[in-house]
């Protein structure tokens, strides 16, 4: 798949009231595509609610129901109960995708529980965190997704503590499909939203999506702060499916060694939200923690990874 295969259908139009730069709506534009217009999308309040532009005009060329903070796992049911109905009675000929929208307040915190609830009974929807790491939409509050040292306006000396990991949380759910994703890798988003609509139950797919006021960087350096996310392995891609868990893209390419791995210290310095570990003094203890993390996790990954390798050489051997 090649962005220029993509489907040109623009379900998300021209003239929402996106801030420049804005990690959802470029998330959303993508995900439509993969989906199609047999879909039908809940926005669970978070700033994907405001940027459909107001009452009565609407972005959306599709069918879209606004929701209440907590609701999400609770309206994926429901629509896919609906929907389940309709299909019994003749009025859907192609079953659609159900696609609820949320940020990372709205699931790793008011949200988990009805998420949590939907997973375990595999309710049949698509759930999306678009994952902006803090409560962007009234003001860049503090939340379970915001990571460790990262400024927010009630961490303003950065926060204390490090953040849920919810993908890991619903793999341990064990539903049929949960996956990771970046802007930076479109192409590998759009693939990840085409096999999950090929699939039944519940899915979770979890979108890094830098935010240019709340993070403080220019509205042009969304797609490059996205980039260094995976390039310095904060945020990993991958899917999990069937038990097995593959890792995807920039991810997959630092871990079989076909990638450097670049210093954390290039995607904190791209944000004013962690400016304090650096300015009026360098941070030298934080910085190196956050560092040591990612090198752990890549030390297991990348042993692993040469670990399987080498069983693969050893069942090539001609028998004895």
């Amino acid at each position: 798949m090649r962005i220029k295969d993509f489907p040109e259908e623009e379900l998300l139009l021209p003239g929402n009231a996106a801030c420049q730069g804005c990690p959802s709506s470029m998330a959303l534009r993508l995900a439509l595509k993969a989906l199609g217009r047999n879909t039908l999308l809940a926005v669970i309040a978070s700033c994907t609610s405001v940027l459909q532009s107001p009452f009565p005009a609407t972005a959306f060329d599709l069918p879209v129901l606004n929701m209440a903070f907590a609701t999400g796992g609770a309206t994926g049911s429901g629509l896919a109960a609906a929907v389940e109905r309709l299909m019994k009675k003749g009025v859907y000929r192609e079953r659609p995708t159900v696609l609820v929208w949320a940020g990372d307040g709205g699931t790793y915190d008011i949200g988990i529980q009805s998420l949590s609830g939907a997973a375990e009974r595999n309710a049949d929807f698509i759930y999306v965190c678009y994952n902006n790491e803090a409560y962007s939409n009234t003001g860049t509050q503090r939340s379970g997704a915001t990571p460790y040292a990262a400024w927010t306006t009630n961490t303003v000396k950065g926060k204390r503590e490090w953040r849920k990991d919810v993908a890991q949380i619903m793999v341990a759910h064990g539903i049929p499909y949960v996956a990771t994703a970046s802007l930076a890798y479109p192409t590998d988003l759009f693939e990840k939203f085409t096999r999950a609509k090929g699939i039944r139950g519940t899915r979770y797919i979890e979108i890094l999506a830098p935010c240019p006021p709340g993070w403080k960087f220019p509205s042009g350096h969304t797609v490059k702060v996205a980039r260094l996310a995976v390039q310095t392995g904060l945020w990993l891609l991958y899917e999990h499916r069937e038990g097995i868990t593959t890792y995807t893209a920039g991810t997959q390419r630092i871990i079989h060694g076909k990638a450097r791995r670049l210093p954390v210290e290039e995607y904190l310095k791209a944000q004013g939200r962690f400016r304090h570990l650096f300015y009026p003094e360098r941070d030298e203890e934080r910085i190196a923690e956050i560092q040591r993390r990612v090198d752990r996790v890549f030390e297991t990954l990348e042993f692993t990874h040469r670990l399987k390798q080498h069983i693969m050489d050893i069942e090539m051997l001609p028998p004895r």
